[in-house]
């Protein structure tokens, strides 16, 4: 793998490639996208601790296969404006959502990985008429999510990183410190045994330098902040009973079947929150980061899926 180099003036995050780099306007904030291709919207999101990089397999793939491909940066990450406040899901959501109006597209099928599958999941129900497929890839539906980590002492124990996130200012020095080599720790330990992908060396320095951009590391932990510190606040119930509402679009659910981070006991089940044609996908061998750790079978299976008229029908 050769190390891609920052692309003019952007820094760590505006990485060379067949894509191109321009920043739009949504629901008060500018982000920045990374995009290739023509055709129907796939906006792509990605998850903690990466940012929009972390689809750079997916995005030439899906151009070469007839899409307008987008990843994003989340509000807070990448190349995306880092506000002091907004990033409860709800309003990370309306950015994913302001992003599809901004691109001047009717709707968009989202692929979500992580944070971002979790905030994919929410967008479907929070604005079905811009969404016109769903995948998400790694991360239960958010009423799973909450249920898992409050009952399921495995799965507890297994997002113990977002228990530890509740703790001021000490994550975001752990995050940066030795030039963010938690970052490292954190992307090797996820992923699968065998050391591809996510888990390649210059993967993880691109990851690592774009994690010590100014407050990227605060922004990166304040959703899963917001998560556990709402769960008996009125937003957060709120919120959870905002998510009874299912999901009325296609919607496929991919998993690595090792995934250390968030048990594939705890994903399963999602489906009972859509009504609609609904796929499960576990992929062998692999763990937290399937569309890089395996990023042909990935792509693959989300292409055929995407082009599938009738899936699951």
């Amino acid at each position: 793998m050769t190390l891609p180099e920052s692309n003019g003036n952007g820094g760590p995050v505006r990485l060379d490639g067949p894509w191109t780099h321009r920043d739009v306007a949504a629901n008060g904030a500018r982000f920045h996208i990374a995009e290739m291709g023509d055709g129907p919207l796939v906006l792509l999101l990605h998850g903690f601790p990466q940012f929009w990089w972390t689809w750079r397999h997916q995005l030439p793939v899906l151009a070469e296969a007839g899409f307008r491909a987008v990843a994003m940066d989340l509000r807070g990450v990448g190349g995306s404006d880092r506000t002091p406040r907004g990033y409860d899901p709800a309003n990370l959501a309306l950015d994913i959502t302001g992003v599809i109006r901004s691109l001047g597209e009717p709707d968009a099928a989202l692929v979500g990985h992580d944070l971002g599958g979790y905030l994919a999941w929410t967008a479907a129900v929070m604005r079905p008429k811009l969404v016109r497929r769903l995948v998400v890839s790694s991360m239960p539906h958010p009423r799973r999510w909450r249920s898992a980590m409050l009952s399921d002492f495995a799965q507890t124990r297994a997002g113990s990183h977002v228990w530890g996130f509740q703790r001021p200012w000490l994550p975001e020095r752990q995050l940066v410190a030795d030039d963010a080599a938690l970052v490292g720790e954190l992307i090797r330990d996820w992923s699968g045994p065998q050391p591809r992908g996510a888990a390649d060396d210059e993967a993880v320095e691109v990851y690592r330098r774009a994690m010590l951009v100014p407050s990227t590391a605060h922004c990166s932990i304040e959703p899963y902040r917001w998560m556990v510190r709402s769960l008996a606040r009125p937003d957060g119930v709120q919120f959870n009973r905002r998510m009874k509402r299912p999901v009325r679009v296609p919607t496929l659910h991919l998993h690595g079947s090792l995934d250390p981070v968030m048990r594939t006991r705890s994903a399963a089940g999602s489906g009972e929150y859509v009504e609609a044609p609904y796929r499960w996908r576990l992929f062998d061998g692999l763990g937290h980061f399937p569309h890089e750790e395996d990023p042909v079978a990935f792509s693959t299976e989300l292409v055929n899926w995407l082009k599938d008229p009738e899936p699951d029908r």
